[in-house]
Protein backbone atom coordinates (compact mmCIF):
# COMPACT_ATOMS: atom_id res chain seq x y z
CA UNK A 1 0.00 0.00 0.00
CA UNK A 2 1.35 3.40 -0.98
CA UNK A 3 0.57 6.83 0.39
CA UNK A 4 0.94 9.98 -1.68
CA UNK A 5 2.36 12.66 0.64
CA UNK A 6 1.38 16.07 -0.73
CA UNK A 7 3.33 19.08 0.56
CA UNK A 8 2.88 22.71 -0.47
CA UNK A 9 5.82 25.07 -0.38
CA UNK A 10 6.04 28.81 -0.49
CA UNK A 11 9.59 29.82 0.48
CA UNK A 12 10.71 28.57 3.95
CA UNK A 13 13.27 26.25 2.33
CA UNK A 14 14.95 25.25 5.61
CA UNK A 15 11.64 23.97 7.00
CA UNK A 16 10.97 22.07 3.78
CA UNK A 17 14.38 20.39 3.93
CA UNK A 18 13.81 19.30 7.53
CA UNK A 19 10.41 17.90 6.64
CA UNK A 20 11.62 15.96 3.57
CA UNK A 21 14.68 14.61 5.38
CA UNK A 22 12.49 13.34 8.24
CA UNK A 23 10.14 11.58 5.79
CA UNK A 24 13.06 9.85 4.13
CA UNK A 25 14.51 8.79 7.47
CA UNK A 26 11.40 7.73 9.39
CA UNK A 27 9.10 6.32 6.70
CA UNK A 28 9.24 2.82 5.27
CA UNK A 29 10.80 2.92 1.76
CA UNK A 30 8.43 2.22 -1.13
CA UNK A 31 5.41 2.89 1.14
CA UNK A 32 5.10 6.47 -0.08
CA UNK A 33 5.67 9.02 -2.77
CA UNK A 34 6.37 12.71 -2.14
CA UNK A 35 4.54 15.30 -4.24
CA UNK A 36 5.48 18.93 -3.75
CA UNK A 37 3.46 21.78 -5.17
CA UNK A 38 5.50 24.97 -5.07
CA UNK A 39 3.55 28.23 -5.06
CA UNK A 40 6.17 30.44 -6.72
CA UNK A 41 8.86 30.40 -4.04
CA UNK A 42 11.65 32.94 -4.42
CA UNK A 43 14.15 31.82 -1.76
CA UNK A 44 15.94 28.99 -3.62
CA UNK A 45 13.26 26.40 -2.93
CA UNK A 46 12.60 25.79 -6.64
CA UNK A 47 16.31 25.18 -7.41
CA UNK A 48 16.60 22.77 -4.50
CA UNK A 49 13.47 20.87 -5.54
CA UNK A 50 14.77 20.46 -9.09
CA UNK A 51 17.70 18.53 -7.66
CA UNK A 52 15.57 16.01 -5.73
CA UNK A 53 15.20 12.81 -7.74
CA UNK A 54 12.66 11.13 -5.45
CA UNK A 55 10.10 13.94 -5.46
CA UNK A 56 7.33 14.77 -7.95
CA UNK A 57 7.13 18.55 -8.25
CA UNK A 58 4.59 20.97 -9.65
CA UNK A 59 5.92 24.52 -10.09
CA UNK A 60 3.26 27.23 -10.08
CA UNK A 61 4.04 30.60 -11.57
CA UNK A 62 2.04 32.34 -8.84
CA UNK A 63 0.81 31.54 -5.33
CA UNK A 64 -2.43 29.63 -5.91
CA UNK A 65 -3.06 29.05 -2.22
CA UNK A 66 -3.31 25.89 -0.14
CA UNK A 67 -6.57 24.27 -1.36
CA UNK A 68 -5.76 24.73 -5.07
CA UNK A 69 -2.21 23.49 -4.57
CA UNK A 70 -3.40 20.39 -2.70
CA UNK A 71 -5.85 19.63 -5.48
CA UNK A 72 -3.04 19.87 -8.02
CA UNK A 73 -1.07 17.34 -6.03
CA UNK A 74 -4.07 15.04 -5.65
CA UNK A 75 -4.54 15.01 -9.43
CA UNK A 76 -1.13 13.41 -10.01
CA UNK A 77 -1.14 11.18 -6.91
CA UNK A 78 -0.73 7.46 -7.56
CA UNK A 79 -1.05 6.24 -3.97
CA UNK A 80 -3.85 4.29 -2.34
CA UNK A 81 -4.16 7.11 0.21
CA UNK A 82 -3.44 10.82 0.20
CA UNK A 83 -1.66 12.59 3.05
CA UNK A 84 -1.81 16.39 3.20
CA UNK A 85 1.27 17.44 5.17
CA UNK A 86 2.50 20.92 6.07
CA UNK A 87 6.09 21.68 5.14
CA UNK A 88 6.73 23.00 8.68
CA UNK A 89 6.40 19.53 10.19
CA UNK A 90 8.98 16.93 11.13
CA UNK A 91 7.79 13.35 11.10
CA UNK A 92 8.87 10.68 13.54
CA UNK A 93 9.34 6.93 14.00
CA UNK A 94 6.40 4.75 12.93
CA UNK A 95 4.26 7.81 12.20
CA UNK A 96 2.80 6.75 8.84
CA UNK A 97 2.63 3.08 9.74
CA UNK A 98 0.49 3.83 12.78
CA UNK A 99 -1.73 6.35 11.02
CA UNK A 100 -2.36 3.90 8.18
CA UNK A 101 -3.19 1.15 10.68
CA UNK A 102 -5.84 3.41 12.25
CA UNK A 103 -7.16 4.48 8.83
CA UNK A 104 -7.84 0.87 7.84
CA UNK A 105 -8.98 -0.31 11.26
CA UNK A 106 -12.59 -0.12 10.06
CA UNK A 107 -14.42 0.55 6.80
CA UNK A 108 -16.22 3.44 8.52
CA UNK A 109 -13.00 5.44 9.01
CA UNK A 110 -12.47 8.06 6.31
CA UNK A 111 -9.48 10.06 7.51
CA UNK A 112 -7.08 10.27 10.45
CA UNK A 113 -4.60 12.68 11.99
CA UNK A 114 -2.15 12.76 14.87
CA UNK A 115 -1.21 14.92 17.84
CA UNK A 116 1.58 17.46 17.91
CA UNK A 117 3.22 20.19 19.97
CA UNK A 118 1.58 23.13 18.18
CA UNK A 119 -2.01 22.90 17.01
CA UNK A 120 -5.57 23.96 17.74
CA UNK A 121 -8.75 22.00 18.50
CA UNK A 122 -7.26 19.69 21.10
CA UNK A 123 -4.62 18.12 18.86
CA UNK A 124 -1.82 19.66 20.90
CA UNK A 125 -0.14 17.75 23.73
CA UNK A 126 2.33 18.95 26.35
CA UNK A 127 6.00 18.36 25.55
CA UNK A 128 9.26 19.19 27.30
CA UNK A 129 11.92 18.56 24.67
CA UNK A 130 14.40 21.34 23.98
CA UNK A 131 15.65 20.45 20.49
CA UNK A 132 14.83 18.21 17.55
CA UNK A 133 17.07 15.41 18.78
CA UNK A 134 15.18 15.30 22.06
CA UNK A 135 11.94 15.54 20.09
CA UNK A 136 12.75 12.37 18.18
CA UNK A 137 13.65 10.60 21.41
CA UNK A 138 10.31 11.70 22.87
CA UNK A 139 8.44 10.53 19.77
CA UNK A 140 10.22 7.19 19.72
CA UNK A 141 8.81 6.43 23.16
CA UNK A 142 5.45 8.07 22.51
CA UNK A 143 4.61 6.40 19.18
CA UNK A 144 3.28 3.07 20.37
CA UNK A 145 0.18 1.94 18.50
CA UNK A 146 -2.82 1.81 20.84
CA UNK A 147 -6.39 1.76 19.47
CA UNK A 148 -7.74 2.84 22.87
CA UNK A 149 -6.13 6.22 22.14
CA UNK A 150 -8.08 6.83 18.93
CA UNK A 151 -10.75 9.50 19.37
CA UNK A 152 -13.54 10.24 16.95
CA UNK A 153 -13.65 13.93 16.04
CA UNK A 154 -15.89 16.46 14.29
CA UNK A 155 -12.89 17.77 12.38
CA UNK A 156 -9.18 17.20 11.95
CA UNK A 157 -6.61 19.96 11.55
CA UNK A 158 -4.93 19.86 8.16
CA UNK A 159 -1.26 19.98 9.17
CA UNK A 160 -1.21 16.17 8.82
CA UNK A 161 -4.35 14.75 7.22
CA UNK A 162 -4.39 11.17 5.93
CA UNK A 163 -7.36 10.30 3.68
CA UNK A 164 -8.38 7.00 2.11
CA UNK A 165 -8.22 7.15 -1.68
CA UNK A 166 -11.70 5.66 -1.95
CA UNK A 167 -13.06 8.37 0.33
CA UNK A 168 -11.31 11.08 -1.66
CA UNK A 169 -12.96 9.82 -4.84
CA UNK A 170 -16.37 9.87 -3.18
CA UNK A 171 -16.05 13.23 -1.42
CA UNK A 172 -14.13 15.08 -4.12
CA UNK A 173 -11.41 17.71 -4.05
CA UNK A 174 -10.81 20.48 -1.52
CA UNK A 175 -13.03 23.53 -1.91
CA UNK A 176 -10.85 26.19 -3.51
CA UNK A 177 -13.23 28.86 -2.27
CA UNK A 178 -11.11 28.84 0.90
CA UNK A 179 -7.92 29.97 -0.85
CA UNK A 180 -5.33 31.01 0.15
CA UNK A 181 -6.04 28.81 3.18
CA UNK A 182 -7.89 28.24 6.50
CA UNK A 183 -11.12 26.34 7.10
CA UNK A 184 -10.64 24.14 4.05
CA UNK A 185 -9.85 21.35 6.54
CA UNK A 186 -13.01 22.15 8.53
CA UNK A 187 -14.97 22.03 5.30
CA UNK A 188 -13.42 18.78 4.15
CA UNK A 189 -13.89 17.15 7.55
CA UNK A 190 -17.58 17.94 7.45
CA UNK A 191 -17.93 16.62 3.92
CA UNK A 192 -16.27 13.35 4.93
CA UNK A 193 -18.60 12.95 7.90
CA UNK A 194 -21.66 13.81 5.83
CA UNK A 195 -20.58 11.10 3.40
CA UNK A 196 -20.91 8.60 6.25
CA UNK A 197 -17.32 8.25 7.43
CA UNK A 198 -15.63 8.80 10.78
CA UNK A 199 -12.61 10.97 11.52
CA UNK A 200 -10.08 9.63 14.01
CA UNK A 201 -7.53 11.57 16.01
CA UNK A 202 -4.70 9.16 16.80
CA UNK A 203 -3.42 10.14 20.21
CA UNK A 204 -0.85 7.35 19.95
CA UNK A 205 1.07 9.13 17.17
CA UNK A 206 3.11 12.34 17.43
CA UNK A 207 4.93 14.53 14.91
CA UNK A 208 6.53 17.94 15.41
CA UNK A 209 4.86 21.07 14.01
CA UNK A 210 6.57 24.46 13.94
CA UNK A 211 3.25 26.12 13.12
CA UNK A 212 2.07 28.67 10.52
CA UNK A 213 5.48 29.63 9.17
CA UNK A 214 3.96 30.97 5.95
CA UNK A 215 1.33 33.17 7.60
CA UNK A 216 3.20 33.78 10.85
CA UNK A 217 5.13 36.76 9.51
CA UNK A 218 1.93 38.45 8.35
CA UNK A 219 -0.32 38.39 11.46
CA UNK A 220 -2.72 41.13 10.31
CA UNK A 221 -3.16 39.55 6.86
CA UNK A 222 -3.60 36.13 8.48
CA UNK A 223 -6.31 37.46 10.81
CA UNK A 224 -8.18 38.98 7.89
CA UNK A 225 -8.01 35.74 5.92
CA UNK A 226 -9.23 33.85 8.98
CA UNK A 227 -12.24 36.13 9.35
CA UNK A 228 -13.07 36.06 5.64
CA UNK A 229 -12.90 32.29 5.39
CA UNK A 230 -14.90 31.82 8.58
CA UNK A 231 -17.65 33.87 6.94
CA UNK A 232 -17.39 31.79 3.77
CA UNK A 233 -17.76 28.61 5.80
CA UNK A 234 -20.76 29.96 7.69
CA UNK A 235 -22.42 31.01 4.44
CA UNK A 236 -21.84 27.56 2.96
CA UNK A 237 -22.91 25.44 5.94
CA UNK A 238 -25.13 27.68 8.06
CA UNK A 239 -23.10 27.79 11.25
CA UNK A 240 -19.89 29.22 12.70
CA UNK A 241 -16.90 26.88 12.25
CA UNK A 242 -15.46 28.18 15.53
CA UNK A 243 -18.31 28.33 18.02
CA UNK A 244 -20.49 25.50 16.73
CA UNK A 245 -17.73 22.86 16.74
CA UNK A 246 -16.29 23.87 20.10
CA UNK A 247 -15.52 21.13 22.65
CA UNK A 248 -16.30 22.16 26.23
CA UNK A 249 -13.54 20.19 27.94
CA UNK A 250 -14.09 22.00 31.24
CA UNK A 251 -17.65 20.67 31.21
CA UNK A 252 -16.68 17.13 30.16
CA UNK A 253 -14.09 17.01 32.95
CA UNK A 254 -16.91 17.34 35.50
CA UNK A 255 -18.23 13.91 34.52
CA UNK A 256 -16.80 11.37 36.95
CA UNK A 257 -18.01 7.91 36.05
CA UNK A 258 -16.31 4.58 35.37
CA UNK A 259 -15.18 4.47 31.73
CA UNK A 260 -17.57 1.62 30.97
CA UNK A 261 -20.63 3.31 32.53
CA UNK A 262 -23.72 3.40 30.23
CA UNK A 263 -24.58 6.99 31.10
CA UNK A 264 -27.40 8.98 29.50
CA UNK A 265 -26.27 12.52 28.64
CA UNK A 266 -28.35 15.42 27.33
CA UNK A 267 -26.73 18.63 26.08
CA UNK A 268 -29.01 21.60 25.63
CA UNK A 269 -27.69 23.71 22.75
CA UNK A 270 -25.40 20.93 21.53
CA UNK A 271 -24.52 22.72 18.24
CA UNK A 272 -22.58 20.24 16.06
CA UNK A 273 -22.05 17.84 18.96
CA UNK A 274 -18.35 18.36 19.67
CA UNK A 275 -18.79 18.11 23.43
CA UNK A 276 -21.07 15.08 23.15
CA UNK A 277 -18.56 13.36 20.88
CA UNK A 278 -15.80 13.96 23.43
CA UNK A 279 -18.03 12.32 26.05
CA UNK A 280 -18.46 9.32 23.72
CA UNK A 281 -14.67 9.08 23.36
CA UNK A 282 -14.27 8.85 27.13
CA UNK A 283 -17.40 6.82 27.85
CA UNK A 284 -17.84 4.33 25.03
CA UNK A 285 -21.19 3.07 26.35
CA UNK A 286 -22.74 6.51 26.78
CA UNK A 287 -26.10 7.32 25.24
CA UNK A 288 -26.03 10.80 23.76
CA UNK A 289 -28.93 13.20 23.36
CA UNK A 290 -29.01 16.81 22.22
CA UNK A 291 -31.34 19.74 21.93
CA UNK A 292 -30.53 22.10 19.07
CA UNK A 293 -32.76 24.60 17.29
CA UNK A 294 -30.33 25.45 14.48
CA UNK A 295 -31.23 22.96 11.76
CA UNK A 296 -27.79 23.07 10.15
CA UNK A 297 -25.86 22.22 13.30
CA UNK A 298 -28.53 19.75 14.45
CA UNK A 299 -28.06 17.82 11.19
CA UNK A 300 -24.35 17.45 11.97
CA UNK A 301 -24.92 16.47 15.60
CA UNK A 302 -27.45 13.81 14.56
CA UNK A 303 -24.57 11.80 13.14
CA UNK A 304 -23.57 10.86 16.70
CA UNK A 305 -26.56 11.70 18.93
CA UNK A 306 -30.33 11.70 19.23
CA UNK A 307 -30.94 15.40 18.56
CA UNK A 308 -34.36 17.03 18.83
CA UNK A 309 -35.63 20.61 18.42
CA UNK A 310 -37.11 20.74 21.92
CA UNK A 311 -38.08 24.02 23.57
CA UNK A 312 -36.58 23.88 27.06
CA UNK A 313 -38.85 26.72 28.15
CA UNK A 314 -41.83 24.37 27.81
CA UNK A 315 -42.89 22.40 30.85
CA UNK A 316 -43.13 19.12 28.93
CA UNK A 317 -40.47 17.63 26.65
CA UNK A 318 -40.33 14.30 24.84
CA UNK A 319 -38.00 12.56 27.29
CA UNK A 320 -38.72 10.12 30.08
CA UNK A 321 -38.62 11.61 33.55
CA UNK A 322 -35.65 10.61 35.76
CA UNK A 323 -33.78 9.47 32.63
CA UNK A 324 -30.55 11.46 32.36
CA UNK A 325 -27.38 10.98 34.37
CA UNK A 326 -26.10 14.35 33.14
CA UNK A 327 -27.77 17.38 31.62
CA UNK A 328 -25.42 20.01 30.16
CA UNK A 329 -26.36 23.69 29.94
CA UNK A 330 -23.23 25.40 28.63
CA UNK A 331 -23.72 29.08 27.68
CA UNK A 332 -27.48 28.52 27.55
CA UNK A 333 -29.15 30.00 30.63
CA UNK A 334 -27.88 33.50 29.85
CA UNK A 335 -29.95 33.58 26.68
CA UNK A 336 -33.27 32.36 28.08
CA UNK A 337 -36.16 34.59 29.01
CA UNK A 338 -36.74 32.75 32.29
CA UNK A 339 -33.78 30.53 33.28
CA UNK A 340 -35.33 29.84 36.70
CA UNK A 341 -38.38 28.20 35.16
CA UNK A 342 -36.21 26.26 32.70
CA UNK A 343 -34.14 24.78 35.53
CA UNK A 344 -37.29 23.88 37.42
CA UNK A 345 -38.80 22.21 34.35
CA UNK A 346 -35.70 20.32 33.29
CA UNK A 347 -35.13 18.96 36.79
CA UNK A 348 -37.73 16.23 36.33
CA UNK A 349 -35.71 14.62 33.54
CA UNK A 350 -32.62 14.17 35.72
CA UNK A 351 -32.10 10.97 37.70
CA UNK A 352 -32.24 11.34 41.51
CA UNK A 353 -28.45 11.08 41.64
CA UNK A 354 -27.90 12.84 38.31
CA UNK A 355 -25.83 15.97 37.75
CA UNK A 356 -26.52 19.28 36.06
CA UNK A 357 -23.42 20.76 34.40
CA UNK A 358 -23.60 24.51 33.76
CA UNK A 359 -21.44 27.37 32.55
CA UNK A 360 -22.52 30.95 33.28
CA UNK A 361 -20.87 34.29 32.52
CA UNK A 362 -19.96 36.44 35.50
CA UNK A 363 -21.21 40.02 35.60
CA UNK A 364 -18.55 40.85 38.22
CA UNK A 365 -15.71 40.19 35.78
CA UNK A 366 -13.37 43.17 35.81
CA UNK A 367 -13.93 43.87 32.10
CA UNK A 368 -17.66 44.41 32.69
CA UNK A 369 -17.11 46.64 35.70
CA UNK A 370 -14.40 48.59 33.91
CA UNK A 371 -16.72 49.27 30.97
CA UNK A 372 -19.47 50.34 33.33
CA UNK A 373 -17.52 52.41 35.87
CA UNK A 374 -14.81 53.92 33.68
CA UNK A 375 -16.24 54.06 30.17
CA UNK A 376 -19.93 54.30 31.03
CA UNK A 377 -20.79 51.32 28.84
CA UNK A 378 -22.48 48.05 29.67
CA UNK A 379 -21.26 45.20 27.49
CA UNK A 380 -19.70 41.80 27.82
CA UNK A 381 -16.68 40.71 25.82
CA UNK A 382 -17.24 37.35 24.18
CA UNK A 383 -15.19 37.30 20.99
CA UNK A 384 -18.12 38.67 19.02
CA UNK A 385 -19.86 35.29 19.10
CA UNK A 386 -22.87 35.97 21.27
CA UNK A 387 -25.60 38.56 20.90
CA UNK A 388 -25.03 40.64 24.00
CA UNK A 389 -28.46 42.25 23.85
CA UNK A 390 -29.99 38.86 24.62
CA UNK A 391 -27.71 37.90 27.50
CA UNK A 392 -28.43 37.73 31.20
CA UNK A 393 -25.63 38.09 33.70
CA UNK A 394 -25.08 36.41 37.04
CA UNK A 395 -23.02 36.88 40.17
CA UNK A 396 -21.77 33.90 42.14
CA UNK A 397 -24.33 34.61 44.88
CA UNK A 398 -27.14 34.73 42.34
CA UNK A 399 -25.98 31.44 40.83
CA UNK A 400 -26.24 29.80 44.25
CA UNK A 401 -29.67 31.32 44.88
CA UNK A 402 -30.96 30.32 41.44
CA UNK A 403 -29.88 26.72 41.91
CA UNK A 404 -31.39 26.49 45.38
CA UNK A 405 -34.66 28.04 44.28
CA UNK A 406 -34.98 25.59 41.40
CA UNK A 407 -34.26 22.49 43.48
CA UNK A 408 -30.53 22.00 43.03
CA UNK A 409 -27.48 21.91 45.26
CA UNK A 410 -24.14 23.05 43.85
CA UNK A 411 -21.51 20.38 44.42
CA UNK A 412 -18.56 21.97 42.65
CA UNK A 413 -17.87 25.39 41.22
CA UNK A 414 -14.78 26.71 39.47
CA UNK A 415 -13.90 29.83 37.55
CA UNK A 416 -12.41 30.42 34.12
CA UNK A 417 -10.15 33.44 33.71
CA UNK A 418 -9.04 35.10 30.47
CA UNK A 419 -5.63 36.42 31.39
CA UNK A 420 -5.03 39.55 33.44
CA UNK A 421 -2.77 42.43 32.44
CA UNK A 422 -0.87 44.65 34.87
CA UNK A 423 -3.47 47.35 34.27
CA UNK A 424 -6.24 44.86 35.08
CA UNK A 425 -4.46 43.87 38.29
CA UNK A 426 -4.43 47.46 39.44
CA UNK A 427 -8.12 47.94 38.68
CA UNK A 428 -9.02 44.68 40.46
CA UNK A 429 -7.04 45.69 43.53
CA UNK A 430 -8.87 49.02 43.72
CA UNK A 431 -12.22 47.26 43.37
CA UNK A 432 -11.36 44.81 46.09
CA UNK A 433 -10.56 47.62 48.52
CA UNK A 434 -14.12 48.97 48.22
CA UNK A 435 -15.80 46.01 49.90
CA UNK A 436 -15.55 44.31 53.25
CA UNK A 437 -15.12 40.87 51.67
CA UNK A 438 -12.23 39.62 49.58
CA UNK A 439 -13.83 39.41 46.14
CA UNK A 440 -10.64 39.41 44.06
CA UNK A 441 -11.29 35.92 42.70
CA UNK A 442 -14.77 36.94 41.54
CA UNK A 443 -13.42 40.00 39.72
CA UNK A 444 -10.93 37.73 37.91
CA UNK A 445 -13.49 35.08 36.90
CA UNK A 446 -14.85 35.41 33.40
CA UNK A 447 -17.13 32.39 33.54
CA UNK A 448 -18.28 29.98 36.23
CA UNK A 449 -18.32 26.24 35.61
CA UNK A 450 -20.42 24.24 38.05
CA UNK A 451 -21.84 20.85 38.82
CA UNK A 452 -25.16 20.63 40.66
CA UNK A 453 -27.35 17.77 41.81
CA UNK A 454 -30.98 17.50 42.80
CA UNK A 455 -31.68 18.86 46.25
CA UNK A 456 -33.91 16.16 47.85
CA UNK A 457 -35.41 18.81 50.13
CA UNK A 458 -37.17 20.21 47.07
CA UNK A 459 -39.08 16.91 46.80
CA UNK A 460 -39.51 16.31 50.53
CA UNK A 461 -41.24 19.55 51.49
CA UNK A 462 -44.32 19.06 49.25
CA UNK A 463 -45.15 15.69 50.86
CA UNK A 464 -44.99 16.81 54.51
CA UNK A 465 -48.62 17.90 54.75
CA UNK A 466 -49.69 14.56 53.29
CA UNK A 467 -47.92 12.87 56.20
CA UNK A 468 -49.03 15.10 59.07
CA UNK A 469 -50.14 12.01 61.00
CA UNK A 470 -46.66 10.46 60.70
CA UNK A 471 -44.46 12.76 62.78
CA UNK A 472 -41.57 10.28 62.91
CA UNK A 473 -41.41 10.20 59.12
CA UNK A 474 -41.32 14.02 58.97
CA UNK A 475 -38.52 14.13 61.53
CA UNK A 476 -36.55 11.49 59.64
CA UNK A 477 -36.98 13.23 56.26
CA UNK A 478 -35.82 16.61 57.58
CA UNK A 479 -33.09 15.55 60.00
CA UNK A 480 -30.19 16.09 57.58
CA UNK A 481 -31.18 19.62 56.56
CA UNK A 482 -30.41 22.95 58.20
CA UNK A 483 -33.38 24.81 59.63
CA UNK A 484 -32.64 27.84 57.48
CA UNK A 485 -32.65 25.71 54.32
CA UNK A 486 -36.00 24.18 55.22
CA UNK A 487 -37.51 27.57 55.94
CA UNK A 488 -36.16 29.03 52.70
CA UNK A 489 -37.29 26.07 50.61
CA UNK A 490 -40.86 26.38 51.92
CA UNK A 491 -40.89 30.03 50.88
CA UNK A 492 -39.52 29.05 47.47
CA UNK A 493 -42.08 26.35 46.82
CA UNK A 494 -45.28 27.95 48.09
CA UNK A 495 -46.89 31.35 47.67
CA UNK A 496 -50.02 30.77 49.78
CA UNK A 497 -49.30 32.32 53.19
CA UNK A 498 -51.99 30.35 54.95
CA UNK A 499 -50.54 27.07 53.65
CA UNK A 500 -47.00 28.11 54.59
CA UNK A 501 -48.17 29.07 58.07
CA UNK A 502 -49.78 25.67 58.54
CA UNK A 503 -46.65 23.92 57.28
CA UNK A 504 -44.26 25.92 59.47
CA UNK A 505 -46.48 25.25 62.46
CA UNK A 506 -46.71 21.51 61.74
CA UNK A 507 -42.94 21.12 61.45
CA UNK A 508 -42.52 23.08 64.69
CA UNK A 509 -45.02 20.85 66.49
CA UNK A 510 -43.49 17.53 65.43
CA UNK A 511 -40.02 18.68 66.44
CA UNK A 512 -41.24 20.02 69.76
CA UNK A 513 -43.09 16.83 70.54
CA UNK A 514 -39.98 14.81 69.75
CA UNK A 515 -37.98 16.87 72.24
CA UNK A 516 -36.09 19.01 69.68
CA UNK A 517 -37.23 22.25 71.32
CA UNK A 518 -34.58 24.58 69.91
CA UNK A 519 -35.14 23.26 66.38
CA UNK A 520 -38.92 23.71 66.74
CA UNK A 521 -38.82 27.35 67.77
CA UNK A 522 -37.64 28.87 64.43
CA UNK A 523 -40.58 27.22 62.67
CA UNK A 524 -43.07 28.67 65.16
CA UNK A 525 -41.44 32.08 64.80
CA UNK A 526 -41.61 31.93 60.99
CA UNK A 527 -45.23 30.77 61.15
CA UNK A 528 -46.08 33.75 63.36
CA UNK A 529 -44.20 36.15 61.08
CA UNK A 530 -46.17 34.78 58.10
CA UNK A 531 -49.53 35.11 59.85
CA UNK A 532 -49.51 37.48 62.82
CA UNK A 533 -53.13 36.70 63.67
CA UNK A 534 -53.03 32.91 63.77
CA UNK A 535 -54.07 31.96 67.31
CA UNK A 536 -52.84 28.36 67.06
CA UNK A 537 -49.37 29.57 66.18
CA UNK A 538 -49.41 32.16 68.98
CA UNK A 539 -50.47 29.46 71.41
CA UNK A 540 -47.67 27.13 70.29
CA UNK A 541 -44.92 29.72 70.31
CA UNK A 542 -45.97 31.00 73.74
CA UNK A 543 -46.05 27.54 75.26
CA UNK A 544 -42.74 26.44 73.70
CA UNK A 545 -40.92 29.55 74.93
CA UNK A 546 -42.28 29.10 78.40
CA UNK A 547 -41.41 25.40 78.36
CA UNK A 548 -37.74 26.03 77.54
CA UNK A 549 -37.49 28.73 80.20
CA UNK A 550 -37.65 31.83 77.99
CA UNK A 551 -40.26 33.48 80.23
CA UNK A 552 -39.06 36.98 79.46
CA UNK A 553 -39.83 36.43 75.76
CA UNK A 554 -43.25 34.89 76.38
CA UNK A 555 -45.15 37.95 77.63
CA UNK A 556 -45.43 39.69 74.27
CA UNK A 557 -46.90 36.65 72.55
CA UNK A 558 -49.30 35.90 75.40
CA UNK A 559 -50.63 39.45 75.24
CA UNK A 560 -51.18 39.11 71.49
CA UNK A 561 -53.05 35.85 72.06
CA UNK A 562 -55.27 37.44 74.70
CA UNK A 563 -56.23 40.24 72.31
CA UNK A 564 -57.05 37.79 69.51
CA UNK A 565 -58.72 34.87 71.31
CA UNK A 566 -59.62 35.11 75.00
CA UNK A 567 -60.64 31.44 75.15
CA UNK A 568 -57.31 30.25 73.75
CA UNK A 569 -55.53 32.61 76.11
CA UNK A 570 -57.38 31.12 79.13
CA UNK A 571 -56.55 27.60 77.97
CA UNK A 572 -52.88 28.54 77.68
CA UNK A 573 -52.80 29.92 81.22
CA UNK A 574 -54.28 26.68 82.54
CA UNK A 575 -51.65 24.62 80.71
CA UNK A 576 -48.86 26.91 81.91
CA UNK A 577 -50.05 26.65 85.52
CA UNK A 578 -50.17 22.87 85.21
CA UNK A 579 -46.63 22.98 83.85
CA UNK A 580 -45.49 25.10 86.79
CA UNK A 581 -46.95 22.55 89.20
CA UNK A 582 -44.81 19.79 87.69
CA UNK A 583 -41.57 21.75 87.92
Amino acid sequence: MKTSIIILTYNQLEYTKLCIESIRKYTEPRSYEIIIVDNASSDGTTDWLKGQQDIKVIFNESNLGFPKGCNQGIEIASGDNVLLLNNDTIVTERWLEQLTYALYSDDSVGAVSCVTNNCSYGQKISTSYQDLKQMQQFASQYNVSDPTKWDERLKLIGFCYLIKGSVLKKVGALDEMFSPGNFEDDDYSLRIRKAGYKLLLCRDTFIHHFGSVSFGRMPSKYSQILRNNARKYETKWGFSPLYSQHIRLEIVNLITEPAEAPINVLEVGCACGGTLLEIRNRYKNSNLYGIELNEATAEVAKIIADVRPENVENDIMSYEENFFDYIILADVLEHLYDPWTVLTNIRKYLKPNGKLLISLHNIMHHSVLSDLLIDGNFSYEDAGILNRTQMRFFTLNEIHRMNFRTGFTINEVSGVSKGISQKDEGFISRLDMLGEQNLKAQFETYQYILSASKNPLYDIIPIIMDNKDRPNLIIDKLKDYATTDILTMINVLFSDDSYKTELFNLIGVVHFESGEYNRALPFFERAHFTDLFNTEVLYNISYSLYFIGEESAVAEYIEELRDLDKSAYDDLLIVINELKATL
